[in-house]
This record gives C-alpha cells, structure tokens and sequence, in this order.
C-alpha cells in the first residue's frame, strides 16, 4: 500500500503495422516563432506528424513514461507497458516488451516480458531501457521478478535478457518496490535507479534510491522518511557538478513532492518542496525527470499547481531558486514527461491532456519554450488518428527530428492495446553525437 494518495493522478488509465497518411486528422495550429529556427519575423507552422508504429496488442501497447533511446547505430529502442507474446484479445492486456525501430522504419521486438513462469522475468516495463558503456541494454520492470515487486534487467542487442535483481526480497521490502522509473548510469559506471515504495523510511516505507553494479550487485544508498520526500517514480540525472538530481512525486514540507540533489554516497539535500504557497502557485506532484539546460540550470514540470492548477514548467538552480516559467491553462494542462533541450537551445515536451473545459490540446499537445518560458504549441494530438495523451518524453534523434509515444490511439483507441510511435519534424538539423560522450 502506497505512502500516499495520488491525488490528481489518472484514474482511468495505469499510471503506469503502419498507419496510412490518409486516416490522419490534423489540427494546424497558428504560426510559431521559433528562436533559431527561423528568422525574425518569420513563422513556422508545424503542419505535419508522422505516425511510424501502431500498437495492436500482439506488438506492444501503450507506452507510459518510456523516453526512446537511440542506440549506437541509430536504431531508437523502447517499452510499452502492456502487449507483446502474453496478449490474448478480451483476456490478458500482456505484460510488455522492448522493441527497437531502426532508422529505415523496421519495427522489431526484442524481447516480450512474462516468457517465464510467474513473470520471473518482470512484466510491466514503465520506462525503457539505456544503453549503458559496455554496448548492452539495462533497465527496469514495475511488476513481476522472482518475488512480484519488479525487476531490473540487462538485454543485449541480439535480445539475451537476464535479470539481474529482483525487488522485494523479504517482508516489507526494504529494498524497495514498485520500480516506475529507469536507470542511468553514473560517471563511476555504476547504474543508479529509484523505486517508489518500501525501504526502510522511519515513518513509511515512502521508497529508495539505490545503485546496482552492471553484475547485479545493488545497494540501498538512501531511504526516504516523508519529509524528505516520498514515492520518488521518475529517472535521476546526473548533473555537470558530478551530483545527481531528482524529484518525488509526494512527501516535503508540504506533501506535494520535492526536488532534491544526492552524492553517490546517498547523502540527500531538498532543494524545493513544492506548494510553498497557497493554492501551490509553484506546482504539486512532479512527474517528470528534470534536464540540465546549457545555462547550468535544471528544467522540470508539475503535473498539477500553478497560476491555474493544471500543471507548470519550472526552472530551478543547483543551489534551490525555483521559478515558475509557465503555468498550463487553455494550452494544455498535466505534463507527465520530462523536457528535452533541443539543439537549437529551445525545450520540448508534451502535455498529455487539456483543461477539460475547452478543445485545444483534449488529447495532449506537443511545445516548445524558450529558455525564458515563451511556451507555445506546435501540435495537437487527436486520439483516433494521431495517437491521444502523450505521457513519455520526446527524443531528439540525431537526424535532427522529435520522436515519441502516445499511450493511446491508433486502431486500438483507448484500450490496452493502443498507442503509437511517431516522428515530428520540427526543422532542427541533424547533428553527431560521440558514443559514450566521454573516456580516455
């Protein structure tokens, strides 16, 4: 049982083939001014996305949180939350898979979750996998594993899969459960992960943070006891002074989530608690990861607060100076995926609803934003043709457009077998990337 209620979170969904240009209903939306993009004065409107994957059941559905990771070589790899080999119309949603999409548009399966007897080998994959330095895969798995609390695995490029831990070993789970966000892996090689319940918290089992050798050996490297924060479910980062950097959905001073830094060793500083004020001008419940701008300074959203209660788009120093650069209203509302900094030094991200009182962007909305938080639309999703709510980030492949996953749409609508994969070009050009970034 949870250290929190969720309040605000998605009821009606878990929180955690081609498909012909013909069937596709796009909403064009008023010319945007993209700094770098374009020249002064000109307008850009983006006109045009292109759906690449439709989840079916058999091959997949419904990616939650899952950010796409391009591989060395260029082929983009990912999970969706249900589907794959264990999917049985009207009678099992299927408990997952890793797929890879090669840049010529080949869509392939790696692996499909639940091959083993009581899913042994996880189910459930709410976030995807990286690519680590030693060339293979690693991520986690919210469900399933030895004992039922999740799992984290290593797959090599051919599709060997082997689980490397198994949450919740004993009464309890002070190793942690519920495994919601992915791994990273810190510049002293070792991969770093947070699960969003149990530990040892002096109040709560209200989660963990942990790091795990790429040989399976994991260590509990800090609990959180509520005030500290509670029920971290989104990815660290490792920011540029060697700290590492994360948020948790609930638990701080005031219960709505936290952002915070962490040594390797585990020693955790609060930067921010959210709701600082009343009716929570700053935001409540982030649950995306932050990134590290170019200017040094962390970027992130809430999924709900601000000026009007449906989500914000904050920016917030190493040192803890939190300010709001946008508070969602009729432009969308509840972003639940983290931003990514283009290579024009612009943001990107996704909303993945509307207000609820009007039209614009009901099935989620695809921006840009300044540094400075000029945030403007450049695509609306429509659940039927294009794919509807938006929960996992965008990626910047290095041909220079966004890709990305709907949790629903497609031919499958809203059920457990829906979803797409898209490409949305947005002018940006293509660029080259060292692999691994750094080394002797």
């Amino acid at each position: 049982m949870s250290c929190w209620t969720l309040r605000g979170f998605p009821s009606s969904r878990n929180p955690f083939s081609l498909i012909p240009p013909s069937a596709l209903r796009l909403r064009i939306l008023p010319g945007v001014l993209l700094a770098g993009l374009a020249t002064a004065g000109a307008h850009v409107a983006f006109a045009q996305i292109n759906p690449l994957v439709d989840f079916t059941g058999p091959n997949g559905g419904n990616p939650n949180n899952m950010v796409l990771v391009q591989a060395r070589g260029g082929p983009l790899w990912g999970v969706t939350l249900n589907g794959g080999a264990t999917w049985v119309a009207g009678k099992n949603q299927g408990e997952g898979i890793i797929f890879k999409l090669s840049p010529a548009g080949s869509f392939d399966i790696v692996y499909s979750f639940c091959s083993k007897a009581n899913c042994a080998d996880g189910s459930y994959p709410y976030a995807g996998p990286i690519q680590a330095s030693d060339g293979n895969f690693y991520g986690t798995t919210g469900g399933g594993g030895k004992y039922g609390g999740g799992s984290i695995y290593t797959i090599t490029q051919s599709g060997k899969l082997t689980t490397l831990y198994s949450f919740c070993k004993v009464k309890g789970c002070p190793d942690g459960t519920n495994v919601y966000a992915g791994l990273i892996q810190g510049s002293d090689g070792d991969l770093y992960g947070v699960a969003e319940e149990g530990g040892k918290g002096a109040y709560c089992g209200c989660g963990t943070v942990f790091k795990i050798t790429t040989a399976g050996e994991l260590t509990t490297i800090y609990n959180f006891t509520g005030s500290d924060g509670g029920s971290p479910m989104v990815s660290l980062i490792q920011g540029s002074d060697g700290l590492f950097y994360g948020t948790t959905y609930a638990g701080g001073a005031h219960g709505l989530g936290t952002v915070f830094s962490m040594t390797s060793a585990g020693a955790i500083k609060t930067l921010h608690s959210f709701c600082d004020a009343l009716s929570c001008p700053d935001g409540e419940y982030p649950l995306g990861s932050l990134v590290q701008g170019s200017d040094g300074n962390f970027y992130g959203t809430t999924y709900g607060g601000g000026a009007h209660q449906y989500g914000t788009v904050f920016k917030i120093t190493p040192q803890g100076v939190l300010k709001t650069l946008h508070s969602f209203y009729n432009d969308g509302s509840k972003p639940q995926a983290p931003l990514i900094e283009g290579s024009d030094g612009n943001f990107y991200g996704t909303t993945s609803e509307g207000d609820g009182l009007s039209e614009p962007c009901i099935s989620g909305c695809a921006f840009v934003m300044t540094p400075e938080g000029h945030l403007t639309n450049i695509f609306e999703f429509n659940a039927e043709a294009t794919g509807g709510h938006p929960e996992g980030g965008l990626t910047e492949d290095t041909d220079g457009n966004l890709y990305g996953s709907t949790y629903t749409g497609g031919s499958g609508g809203e059920g457990a077998d829906s979803g797409i994969l898209f490409e949305l070009p947005v002018g940006l050009k293509p660029f080259v990337i060292a692999a691994p970034g750094a080394g002797t």
